[in-house]
């Protein structure tokens, strides 16, 4: 029974959801990101668990200019993060990656994506439970669902996972910025429990695998 109780205990305290109070009781009104795409600057859209690890992750990329965190293919406008986390707003975590296609392809973008989460588990990245922390990928133009489908295909067809591939590809929703201690989070909080345990070993995997792809 105690051997239950302490795992419960560090499946809270290393789970996105576990959140210091101070940053709990700052609410900040979330405004809905835009931005205008052209041929130098574009957007991809992910959800794969929390977004501090994937907005730590693609920071580093190549030909990234920006990364921010918020909350996309639900149906309340304007979403605070307890109403998301309560999973009633059908909002994902997410991120929204502005980036150069000059510097960086769509295509290279997925690979990391699929790389650095379980895009097999339902709901669920780690002990981050919830439709919240589902795998999707919000495509904004017919290109980027086509090339979402192509990869999807493609890593089935290899067998590189050995369950069904559960990530899911949506047309682009409206994309509400997270409070704004969320923003930048593993940068401002690398001593975090959580930033050690479970977002430091990702960096370490993409340094690693992703050398020429990094700045």
């Amino acid at each position: 029974m105690k051997k239950l109780i302490v795992l419960s205990a560090l499946t809270f305290f290393f789970s996105c959801g576990n959140k210091d109070i101070k940053a709990q009781n700052k609410i900040i009104k979330s405004k809905e990101n835009k931005v205008i795409m052209n041929d130098s600057v574009q957007l991809a859209t992910f959800a794969g668990g929390c977004f501090w690890c994937t907005e730590a992750l693609f920071l580093e990329v190549k030909g990234v200019e920006k990364v921010v965190s918020g909350y996309t293919g639900g149906f309340i406008k304007n979403p605070a993060y307890r109403e998301v986390c309560n999973g009633n707003t059908g909002h994902a975590e997410a991120i929204q990656i502005t980036f150069n296609p000059k510097e960086v392809a769509y295509e290279d973008l997925l690979e990391i994506f699929f790389a650095t989460h379980d895009p097999t588990t339902l709901n669920r990245q780690g002990a981050d439970v919830g439709s919240q922390y589902r795998s999707a990928i919000f495509y904004h133009n017919e290109t980027q669902k086509q090339a979402a489908q192509r990869y999807i295909q493609l890593i089935e067809k290899e067998k590189l996972y050995s369950s069904p591939i559960v990530t899911q590809i949506e047309p682009e929703a409206p994309f509400y910025l997270a409070e704004e201690y969320h923003q930048n989070y593993y940068n401002q909080n690398k001593e975090q429990g959580y930033c050690q345990m479970v977002i430091a070993p990702k960096l370490a995997k993409l340094r690693r695998y992703y050398t020429s792809k990094l700045k």
